[in-house]
C-alpha cells in the first residue's frame, strides 16, 4: 500500500469512527432526529444516489461517466432513469430532472431536493399536454448553468415520454415580464433581463418554468390566469429564467449544439442581443452592479487595462486567472491571492493568483521615469515613488475558461512565445535575452515582427502626442 493509499484509508477509518460517535449521541433522543442525516458516499454517483434516495442510480451514473463529460452524463442518466420509470410519467420526469440537477451540482447541494418543489403535466389551452417544472428559492445555490440545464433536461425527457411543448398565451408572457421586473426590484438578480429577452424566452421555451409564490408582492396585471396558480411573485421561476436561461444562453447553446437538440433556436436571438448590448454599452453593463467603495481597475476596452494573455500557470484554471504580483503590490494590495474580481469576459468573475511569467504594470515614478515592473521585490522597492499606473499589465486566462463559458476568443497579447515560434520558423537561433539593436536587425533582415519586449504600445498613443514626442527628441 502506497503512502497516498494509506492516507485515504486512514481518513475513511477515522470518518467512520466519527459517525459511530455521532450515531451514539443521536440515539439518546436529545435531537429532533435519532440518526445522522448525512450519509457517507465514496464518489459522485454514490452521493447522488443517497441524496435522491433511490437505489440503482449510482450504477447508471458510473457507466455514463466513463464515456461522457459532466453535462452529457446528467442528460443521459436522466433519460435512462425516465425510461425505466416511464409507467408513471410524472414520477419519471420528477426523478429524472432531480437526478440530472444533482449530477450537475455534484450531489452536495440541497437544490435538487428543495430547489424543485414539483413537476406537473398540464394542458395547454388547445388541449395538448406540456411539462411544468416548479422551482423555489434554493435553486439559486445550483448556479445559472445548472438551473438552465435542468430545464433542458426536462425538455429532453418530456419528448422521450411523448409530452408536448408549452404554448403560452400572450397574457402569460406579459405576466412573466411583470413578475421578473418586480422580483428584480425587490430581490437581487445577477442579471436583470429586458422585457424583450423575457418575451423571447417564455414564448419559445418548450418547458413551462413555474414555481410557488415566494414573495409577499403580487402582480398588478394579468392576475388569476388558468396556467399560473398564484398571483404572488414566484422567486424560483424568476431566478431560472433570468440567471439561468437568459444569462447562460451562450453556454446553453453550446450544449444544445453538441447534443443536437432541436427547439432551442431562440437562444441565438438572446446571444445576438447580448452581443449588440455588449458593443453598444459594454462599459455600463460591465460595472452596473458595482458596490460603493470597491475599486474599478479598468473600464471596458480602456487603454491601460489588463491585457489578455492566454495560458495557465500551476495556480490557474477552474475560474482562476493570474496577474503579476507587482500588479498586486502597486494597486495598494487590494488584489490578493484568492481575491475574486468581476471580469468583463469570459465568465462573470474569477479568483486571482500570481504569476511572475506575465508582464507587470507600467508606472510613472516621481523622478519622471516610465518603467515596467515585473517582480514583487522591485514593486516593493519603488511602491512609494509611483505617481501613476499607466498599464495594469497582463492577465493570464486559460483557454479552458473561454471553452467552458462558450465565449468567443478575443485577440491576446503578442507574447515572447509567439515571437520565438515565428523566429524559429525563419531559422533564427533563439536566445534567452535579446537587445534592442539585435531585435531591430532581426526584424529588418527577416521581415518578422519586432520582439515584444521592444514592441511598445503605439496604438495607445494619439497621433498628436507622437508628433510632440518627435519634436521633443529632435530638439
Amino acid at each position: 500500500m502506497t503512502c497516498m493509499e494509506e492516507y485515504f484509508r486512514h481518513l475513511e477509518e477515522e470518518a467512520k469512527k466519527c459517525y459511530e460517535i455521532a450515531r451514539a449521541a443521536r440515539s439518546r433522543g436529545d435531537d429532533p432526529e435519532i440518526d445522522v442525516e448525512i450519509p457517507m458516499a465514496e464518489d459522485l454517483a454514490s452521493r447522488v444516489e443517497k441524496l435522491i434516495g433511490i437505489e440503482g442510480i449510482a450504477g447508471i451514473i458510473r457507466d455514463y461517466s466513463r464515456i461522457y463529460d459532466r453535462e452529457t452524463v446528467s442528460i443521459m442518466a436522466a433519460r435512462e432513469i425516465a425510461r425505466r420509470l416511464s409507467d408513471d410519467r410524472n414520477r419519471a420526469i420528477d426523478i429524472a430532472v432531480r437526478v440530472g440537477l444533482a449530477i450537475l451540482t455534484e450531489g452536495i447541494l440541497v437544490a435538487p431536493l428543495e430547489g424543485i418543489t414539483d413537476v406537473k403535466i398540464k394542458n395547454n389551452r388547445d388541449g395538448s399536454e406540456y411539462l411544468s417544472i416548479y422551482y423555489s428559492g434554493p435553486i439559486r445555490g445550483a448556479g445559472g448553468t445548472a438551473q438552465a440545464l435542468s430545464v433542458l433536461i426536462g425538455d429532453i425527457v418530456r419528448r422521450d415520454l411523448g409530452i408536448g411543448a408549452f404554448k403560452p398565451s400572450p397574457e402569460v408572457v406579459e405576466r412573466y415580464k411583470e413578475e421578473i421586473q418586480i422580483y428584480g426590484n425587490v430581490e437581487h438578480l445577477q442579471y436583470q433581463p429586458s422585457p424583450q429577452e423575457i418575451e423571447e424566452t417564455i414564448k419559445n421555451c418548450p418547458v413551462c418554468i413555474d414555481g410557488e409564490g415566494t414573495l409577499e408582492h403580487e402582480v398588478s396585471g394579468f392576475r388569476d390566469l388558468p396556467e399560473i396558480e398564484t398571483n404572488r411573485v414566484r422567486g424560483g421561476m424568476c431566478l431560472v429564467v433570468a440567471e439561468g436561461i437568459i444569462q447562460k444562453s451562450r453556454k446553453l447553446k453550446g450544449i444544445v449544439e453538441k447534443m443536437g437538440i432541436e427547439g432551442w433556436g431562440f437562444l441565438d436571438k438572446l446571444i445576438k442581443k447580448e452581443n449588440l448590448e455588449s458593443s453598444e454599452d459594454s462599459s455600463q453593463k460591465y460595472i452596473e452592479d458595482i458596490v460603493a467603495g470597491r475599486p474599478v481597475f479598468s473600464h471596458s476596452d480602456m487603454k491601460g487595462g489588463f491585457r489578455l494573455r492566454y495560458g495557465r500557470c500551476r495556480t490557474g484554471g477552474l475560474a482562476t486567472v493570474s496577474i503579476n504580483p507587482a500588479s498586486m503590490v502597486l494597486m495598494d494590495n487590494f488584489i490578493a491571492i484568492g481575491t475574486q474580481l468581476k471580469l468583463e469576459f469570459p465568465g462573470k468573475a474569477a479568483g486571482m493568483t500570481s504569476c511572475e511569467s506575465v508582464e507587470g504594470p507600467i508606472v510613472l515614478l516621481e523622478n519622471g521615469d516610465l518603467i515596467q515592473v515585473n517582480s514583487y521585490r522591485e514593486a516593493i522597492e519603488i511602491k512609494g515613488k509611483v505617481t501613476k499606473v499607466y498599464d495594469n499589465g497582463e492577465i493570464l486566462v486559460p483557454f479552458g475558461e473561454f471553452l467552458e463559458n462558450n465565449y468567443p476568443l478575443k485577440r491576446g497579447s503578442f507574447t515572447v512565445e509567439w515571437w520565438n515560434a515565428i523566429a524559429k520558423s525563419s531559422g533564427i537561433k533563439i536566445k534567452d535575452s535579446i537587445s534592442f539593436s539585435e531585435a531591430f536587425e532581426i526584424s529588418k533582415k527577416y521581415g518578422i515582427p519586432l520582439h515584444p519586449e521592444y514592441n511598445l504600445f503605439w496604438h495607445d498613443v494619439k497621433l498628436e502626442d507622437v508628433k510632440k514626442l518627435r519634436d521633443h527628441i529632435v530638439s
